[in-house]
């Protein structure tokens, strides 16, 4: 038997990724890792509701933004009150893809990984 833990994305900007997914989606800083040599940080994120984590790696000798590819993976959130979501996430000009059709969109963050709104059904 498997039980999800976490899921990583690596940043090039570790602040302004924690203060981006902080002020977007409410995550806190719940442990952080530092390498002995500095090399690397690593900061778990979480809801305060669910045990599932985000870690977010910043490595200290990576300089180029990482290639995502075309970018068909995401991470998905479910808001509480939608409509204030999206009106925070407009306001943050964030919002990079809308399914009216699906009542879902996606925002993306400070290194362009997207994350999946969806509506608390």
């Amino acid at each position: 038997m498997f039980t999800f833990n976490h899921n990583n994305l690596n940043v090039l900007d570790l602040e302004k990724s924690l203060a981006f997914y902080k002020e977007a989606l409410g995550l806190v800083e719940t442990r952080r890792k530092k390498a002995g040599d500095d090399s690397f940080i690593l900061v778990f994120l979480g809801d305060g509701t669910t045990a599932h984590k985000l870690e977010l790696t910043w490595l200290r000798d990576r300089k180029e933004p990482y290639n995502l590819g075309e970018n068909e993976f995401h991470l998905a959130f479910i808001a509480d009150d939608f409509d204030a979501a999206y009106a925070l996430h407009k306001k943050m000009g964030c919002i990079c893809y809308e399914n009216k059709a699906m009542g879902i969109y996606f925002i993306a963050d400070p290194d362009g990984y997207w994350l999946e709104i969806i509506p608390k059904r």
